[in-house]
């Protein structure tokens, strides 16, 4: 996918949600549910990489924004990742040894353990109830990305791969990291504002060396295959 043709995509997202916006102004139906097990660890590879100040003046604002509301799971500042290649749902209990076919991973990890990735041109993505930081990948993380997933649609990981993909695209075709979800059909009304306020700009380029880990949903808790 060319750049431009990403950047299409995120506003056309945009465009979609806003329209769903106009037909609900409230939140909607809670969820019964989490998104994401918030207990369990899964495998995934990506990047931690530092906050720009205008990232972290941005996830200070929603914490303030959304931190009398049981609804919102904003993004802690030392959970701030982008997501490479999620590999597992999370299958795993903290303590858990991993299966022997780890090492089979590890291997193919190898080829680009630490390998430099950059995300460019960051700016406000938002999904009917979550509100996402999307940039434009460089060529080559592109590039390894797909030799990745291919690597490990063709090991004995392919049907955790397939697993955690069951209802998204593999690989997925947004490069984000989810910043806030909302645990009801709809945003509430002040994150709304403060993406209108702040959909045209841009929050800068991000890169950072990848890494394979054991991570929680949000990679508040990480801990990394490869040391």
């Amino acid at each position: 996918m060319k750049p431009i043709s990403r950047q299409n995509m995120y506003h056309s997202t945009n465009e979609k949600t806003i329209a769903i916006w106009e037909k609900n102004a409230g939140i909607g139906e809670i969820r019964e549910e989490n998104y994401y097990d918030p207990v369990k660890i899964a495998l995934a590879a990506g990047i931690q990489p530092l906050a720009s100040p205008d990232v972290s003046r941005l996830l200070c604002e929603l914490k303030r924004l959304t931190q009398d509301d049981p609804l919102a799971d904003t993004l802690p500042g030392d959970g701030f990742h982008f997501t490479f290649l999620p590999l597992t749902p999370p299958l795993y209990n903290l303590n858990e040894p991993l299966p022997a076919k780890v090492d089979q991973l590890k291997s193919i990890w190898s080829e680009f353990h630490a390998k430099r990735i950059v995300i460019r041109d960051l700016r406000l993505v938002v999904l009917p109830s979550q509100l996402l930081l999307a940039g434009i990948p460089d060529r080559p993380a592109i590039a390894m990305r797909h030799s990745f997933c291919e690597k490990v649609l063709d090991s004995d990981w392919n049907n955790e791969l397939l697993m955690r993909h069951s209802s998204s695209p593999l690989p997925a075709p947004f490069w984000h990291s989810t910043v806030l979800r909302y645990n009801a059909a709809f945003l509430p009304a002040s994150v709304r504002q403060l993406f209108f306020e702040r959909q045209e700009m841009n929050f800068g380029d991000i890169a950072g060396e990848l890494t394979l880990a054991r991570v929680n949903y949000n990679w508040t808790t990480c801990y990394p295959l490869n040391n």
